[in-house]
């Protein structure tokens, strides 16, 4: 197994880590050179790529790579590896027998609270969960094209190691914005990376929900770390007249509650089913600082 991360951010380094142990050959791409030590250090050998032109390190690592994971998000003209200009895949990945392609649930949109799964029809809102259903749809398409294995993972809330609440507690960052009846799913990245893996290592394509078993409102996260902390939790704000961001707002236009049953189903188990298991082995652990 010869392992191509393009875009070794925070997942697509935890997928890394969990295909290593079978892998003869991991490289992992980055935008920025100061990445490059961090991607090295963590076993990925580590190649500079803007999402625009291909180097001849890149070629000859795409020309060997056996399983590809994309984590590099598209932009309004599509995913970097179907943009105009760049070769076709079938000539850059002549290799190639697995594909895992990093989405979001965000391309259900809103259901009201919900329950989505795999079988639901999408409905993106946002401007970035459109191009993530065009980018997803390539991929799909040029794996029934040429007979190999796409697996789509949609994937809820991102949190881990260095990316946490209690991160946010102790940076004096965390908030508890309460909107009636509003849930969220989400996933420790190592499930993530062990997700990823369990589905390379069987060759198994389709499109699959990686989400916690536990939607739940966003406060009562940032209570538990605070509890477990010994902390006091921020005071809650109400949405409608919180302080956000207008990306951080239009999460809060979606609701809706994501099943992991397909995976689960295909004999998938999660380290981490929920945020209370989640947050109790992070504070237990000290892992919650990400250093």
């Amino acid at each position: 197994m010869h392992v191509l991360i393009l875009g070794a951010g925070y997942s697509g380094t935890a997928i890394a880590k969990a295909l290593a142990p079978d892998a003869q050959s991991v490289t992992g791409t980055t935008r920025s050179p100061d990445k490059l030590a961090a991607l090295r250090a963590a076993g990925i050998e580590p190649l500079l790529f803007d999402g625009d032109e291909i180097s001849p390190e890149l070629a000859a690592a795409m020309g060997k790579a056996t399983h590809l994971v994309q984590s590099i998000a598209p932009g309004r003209d599509g995913d970097p590896m179907f943009r105009t200009g760049t070769p076709a895949l079938d000539e850059l990945l002549p290799n190639l027998r697995w594909v895992g392609y990093l989405s979001t649930v965000g391309v259900y949109g809103d259901h009201g609270g919900g329950w989505v799964s795999e079988e639901t029809p999408i409905k993106p809102v946002s401007q970035r969960s459109r191009e993530r259903v065009e980018a997803e749809n390539a991929w799909l398409d040029h794996g029934a094209r040429h007979g190999v294995p796409v697996a789509v993972l949609r994937l809820a809330g991102i949190y881990g190691p260095g990316r946490n609440a209690f991160r946010n507690l102790a940076e004096g960052t965390a908030r508890r914005v309460v909107k009636p009846n509003q849930v969220f799913n989400r996933i420790r990245v190592e499930d993530i990376g062990s997700a990823a893996a369990f589905l390379a290592g069987r060759g198994m394509g389709g499109i699959f929900n990686v989400t916690d078993d536990e939607p739940g409102p966003p406060q009562d996260v940032v209570a538990e770390a605070a509890r477990l902390m010994g902390v006091e939790p921020p005071a809650e704000i109400p949405f409608d007249t919180a302080d956000m961001s207008p990306m951080a707002r239009s999460f809060y236009g979606e609701n809706k509650r994501v099943s992991n049953r397909r995976l689960r189903q295909a004999g998938f188990e999660f380290a981490f089913p929920n945020y209370r298991v989640s947050l109790a082995q992070l504070w237990a652990s000290g892992t919650w600082r990400g250093e």
